[in-house]
């Protein structure tokens, strides 16, 4: 019975047992001391104000701003557990380092004019800082119209919550022309690059080094830290799964964008004839 039970499709399995399929990618983990996580939480706040800022100048930073004095290796082992790195030419590490297994492809955004819905998606992994833990968030964004078409949090960086973010944004709003993601190992799997194979999708990644070419994605991170994650500082994952859920349905049906005529993301998404499939 047992491995019968074993071989039902997640889905099915998440139905019968009346569960929320992305809860299946969550893992307790053991939590931060709370010196540890404050130094974590003001790098990545260091980071998102200043992207361009490597681990010299973020430890720089927190001497002057916050009185903290660590050693650069310690800053620089800290980002790269969170992910992230400075918006200049340099090697990727942890979460932005390829799979050598895997297939990397090519930029396919360079002197591209986008001006329509669905022509572009990109997506992209951030830290959440978590009161006593961290977590990340994937988000799938629609080059265009700037409109957040799916997200899923996880306390790991397994590939399955991200093949979950993007099933969903398939049954949601159809397929894009182009797929843009970084090289990290979740977006070069052999399982999530045949997912958008399936559907005749062309893959696009970042040139090495190069997170700038992934900017759109990078530019809601930052606003989605400022306007929530920051002035709330969520306790549990429970309330940071609610909060975000909040924002998201601002961010798409409230927040007006200058860069968009002062329209909001879901409007121009749903105005532009070319979007529907």
């Amino acid at each position: 019975m047992a491995d019968s039970a074993s071989k039902l499709p997640i889905t099915l399995r998440c139905h019968i047992l009346s569960l929320n399929r992305s809860s299946l990618y969550y893992q307790n983990v053991e939590p931060i001391n709370r010196e540890d996580l404050e130094i974590i939480n003001n790098i990545d706040q260091i980071y998102t104000e200043y992207p361009f800022f490597g681990h010299r100048r973020i430890r720089d930073e927190l001497e002057d701003e916050y009185g903290i004095k660590i050693g650069r290796h310690r800053v620089r082992n800290d980002m790269s557990i969170m992910g992230i790195q400075a918006f200049y030419p340099r090697r990727k590490v942890n979460t932005s380092t390829p799979n050598k297994e895997y297939k990397v492809y090519p930029y396919l955004l360079r002197n591209m004019t986008i001006n329509r819905c669905n022509q572009v998606w990109e997506a992209d992994i951030t830290y959440i800082p978590l009161n006593g833990k961290f977590c990340y968030l994937i988000a799938i964004i629609d080059w265009y119209s700037r409109c957040i078409l799916s997200y899923r949090i996880s306390n790991s960086l397994d590939t399955s919550f991200c093949l979950d973010a993007l099933n969903h944004a398939f049954d949601l709003y159809g397929k894009p022309d182009i797929f843009n993601t970084d090289q990290g190992s979740q977006f070069t799997s052999r399982a999530f690059t045949q997912a958008l194979f399936d559907k005749n999708i062309a893959v696009s990644m970042d040139s090495v080094g190069r997170a700038i070419d992934n900017i759109i994605i990078e530019r809601f991170f930052r606003t989605l830290k400022y306007e929530d994650i920051y002035l709330n500082r969520y306790s549990s994952i429970k309330a940071l799964k609610q909060g975000v859920e909040r924002y998201m349905t601002f961010y798409n049906h409230k927040r007006k964008h200058s860069s968009l005529a002062k329209q909001t993301p879901y409007r121009v998404y749903y105005e532009q004839k070319l979007c529907l499939n």
